[in-house]
């Protein structure tokens, strides 16, 4: 048989090829020719032409982002994952071979039901991860260009002052500093565009960018610090939902041409807009008034306990709005004297985004390539208190990072308070203390020890090889 493959992961370092090159050892061994077309990080290589589609028996799509398949219809097309290619590439392939695959743009018909294989209960159950990654694979670049330039504005520019850790007004690093904030100003942005992009396609590429920037910008809704980037996942697929939803409702012919570029992102930008400010986001502000409240009632509480909450409240979502309500707490706090509950807040902050770059170093199998880059860039925004450097490894795998995390931010913390850290500006990481920032800076840095091994060991031991 002559079979077609294209593979593409999130990001396309590595695994778009490492499953090309399992496809063709399994193609041959099994006596069939296959051509495979790889969409990784430089473009799309060794593309079909339009007489080997032709000439094609059937095609295997393993892809964990959108691609174009409409170039495939009436060919028999399996869709699958990355992972299956790379593991399963025998049974796609057999699959094909067995015509049990169905044809693509053919119409449906009822056919006898069969036990599913492993890799078909794997591809009903895929679509949410496959849209998810498609956003954090474009969001990955703005947060470790826009991480790294401040970091690098901060580390040889910084000032240490009762406002805060500032760049100066007059410095050469301010511009810096400037084009890595708006790095990540678009990082939520991005991540909720290409979440609606990959279930919508283009028409909800739009309102998904849109709902993004509604949830970052907490301004539209009553909250200081937004939705963070748990907010943007909502808003893109609520958005990307939406669309698709209004994409399927039959038109006239005279509005068919005018529906996606003008009618679908233009109703369902409003719609999604309406929905996340006033049925989402004011419900995110009143939480959040609420737990300022609670932390203003527990100082009267152990210390240890403070501790714990104000470190599993940093970690939880990287620079959102729990972690900014405990953040401006303690900020609150330096100004009525008390600066050990911002001692406390401090090695919290670097703890997440440290403790995943350390992981990455300890234990290679457990991570994608992709990601072995990132926490090269979490450990650099880690020394100046980045927080969000952990975000592309929660966005990939919450159920085992976030609890990591979190448990290594309240270990910092608690060490931090029985120490006597205090810190007299709002920030975090090592950075404060080498501006002379803090009180008992022994104990900060064994606090940041501290929480960056507990972080990293015990992610890694909930983590499988990779």
């Amino acid at each position: 048989m002559k079979l077609l493959a294209v593979t593409a992961c999130p990001v396309g370092i590595a695994h778009t090829y490492i499953a090309a090159e399992k496809l063709k050892k399994a193609a041959d061994e099994a006596g069939h020719t296959i051509k495979v077309e790889t969409w990784g990080s430089i473009g799309v290589e060794n593309a079909f032409t339009q007489e080997e589609i032709e000439e094609a028996d059937g095609v295997i799509l393993a892809a964990d982002k959108d691609v174009d398949k409409s170039r495939f219809r009436g060919k028999r097309v399996l869709e699958c994952s990355v992972q299956d290619a790379i593991h399963r590439p025998e049974e796609l392939i057999r699959r094909l071979v067995d015509g049990e695959v169905p044809v693509f743009g053919a119409p449906e018909r009822e056919e006898p039901k069969r036990e599913e294989s492993p890799v078909e209960k794997a591809e009903s159950g895929r679509s949410f991860y496959r849209h998810l990654m498609n956003g954090v694979s474009y969001m990955i670049p703005f947060v470790v260009v826009g991480g790294l330039l401040i970091a690098l504005s901060l580390g040889f520019g910084g000032k240490a002052t009762p406002e805060g850790f500032v760049v100066p007004d007059d410095s050469i690093w301010k511009p810096v500093l400037a084009v890595g904030e708006t790095g990540f100003l678009f990082m939520v942005p991005i991540l909720a565009g290409y979440i609606a992009y990959s279930i919508a396609d283009r028409p909800g590429l739009a309102p998904g960018m849109i709902g993004g920037y509604i949830a970052a910008d907490g301004s539209f809704y009553g909250s200081e610090a937004g939705a963070g980037f748990i907010g943007g996942i909502i808003a893109g697929f609520l958005a990307g939902y939406l669309a698709k939803g209004i994409r399927s409702i039959p038109v006239p012919k005279v509005i068919q041409p005018i529906m996606p570029i003008l009618v679908i992102p233009l109703v369902t930008s409003l719609l999604t807009a309406l929905l996340f400010i006033h049925g989402i986001g004011a419900p995110i502000s009143g939480i959040m008034s609420a737990m300022t409240e609670w932390l203003h009632d527990m100082q009267g509480a152990g210390k240890v306990a403070l501790a714990l909450v104000l470190g599993a409240m940093i970690a939880f979502d990287m620079g959102g709005p729990i972690n900014k309500v405990a953040f401006l707490f303690g900020a609150a706090m330096i100004g009525e004297g008390q600066p050990f509950i911002m001692g406390a807040i401090a090695p919290a902050i670097c703890t997440p985004p440290l403790g995943m770059g350390l992981a990455t170093l300890l234990a290679k199998r457990k991570y994608y390539p992709e990601e072995w880059e990132a926490g090269k860039a979490a450990l650099a925004m880690g020394m100046v208190g980045i927080t969000e450097g952990a975000i592309p490894f929660a966005s990939r795998d919450p159920l085992r990072v976030i609890p990591s995390i979190m448990i290594g931010s309240m270990a910092a913390s608690v060490i931090a308070m029985l120490g006597g850290v205090a810190d007299h500006v709002p920030h975090g990481g090592p950075i404060v203390a080498l501006f002379q920032a803090v009180d008992h800076v022994p104990m900060f840095f064994v606090a940041i020890l501290a929480g960056t091994v507990v972080t990293a060991f015990l992610v890694n031991a909930l983590k499988k090889n990779v």
